[in-house]
């Protein structure tokens, strides 16, 4: 939906047709439009008072929402950057038969785990999602948010969950069975090639991570450097 709105914001800003107009009068009906578009939107895909968005960039472009949409509700899932990147060679490695798309051994392109790596924390979906956040927090927009660390998730659902709900200033739902974790949305992966994996486990638990295993001690503390003000910011050892 981000990308929707946003990419009309620029045709705005320098369009002719808005400039030659009375800027507050068309401040103000772009503020319609977005506004408008954004609850149509939600409107054609369900009757339900509450609708959850998944774009990473709402964060960063806070602004831009707040204009037209005050004081917006904006919950950010984080996970140890570790593991993160541990899933993403694993998906790698696991392509078989398919071609990741990021290697060309004629020039030594991601040819190897520590090009694999210096590759994704410059690049989407990785990379650019860290530095939103890493922007967030700069900005101080993370005052208005919610954080939800993953490892806290899978530990203790009901709590977390407790903490959405009371955010959002809503009752919390009884009916929540972690045990038996219902998928009611499917994507199509093959969007994503090898590294598309949208399927949940039906049980919530604790999963232990296997970067260790995969990185090696010195690439895991190259990884924990980098990503320094993460740690710092949400303390996950």
């Amino acid at each position: 939906m981000l990308d929707l709105l946003y990419v009309a914001r620029e045709p705005f800003s320098r369009g002719e047709e808005f400039k030659a107009q009375s800027r507050e009068e068309m401040e103000g009906a772009f503020i319609g439009f977005c506004r408008g578009g954004l609850e149509g939107y939600a409107s054609a895909l369900t009757d339900k008072p509450w609708l959850l968005d998944k774009s990473r960039g709402w964060s960063v472009h806070d602004a831009f929402l707040d204009a037209f949409y005050p004081n917006p509700k904006i919950v950010c899932m984080i996970r140890d950057p570790l593991d993160i990147l541990c899933s993403m060679e694993r998906n790698f490695r696991k392509a078989g038969l398919r071609d990741p798309g990021m290697v060309n051994h004629s020039e030594m392109l991601n040819t190897s785990l520590e090009k694999r790596l210096d590759h994704w924390v410059v690049s989407p979906p990785v990379g650019l999602a860290m530095e939103r956040l890493q922007e967030t927090l700069c900005q101080g927009i993370d005052q208005q948010m919610l954080f939800i660390r993953y490892g806290d998730l899978c530990a203790n659902p009901r709590l977390e969950l407790e903490r959405f709900y009371s955010y959002l200033g809503l009752p919390y739902c009884a009916n929540h069975d972690f045990n038996h974790v219902e998928q009611i949305t499917v994507e199509d992966d093959e969007v994503y090639g090898v590294f598309g994996d949208h399927q949940i486990r039906h049980n919530v638990a604790p999963q232990a991570s296997q970067a260790l295993e995969v990185f090696g001690p010195g690439l895991c503390d190259w990884i924990r450097e980098r990503y320094g003000w993460f740690y710092e910011r949400f303390g996950i050892d």
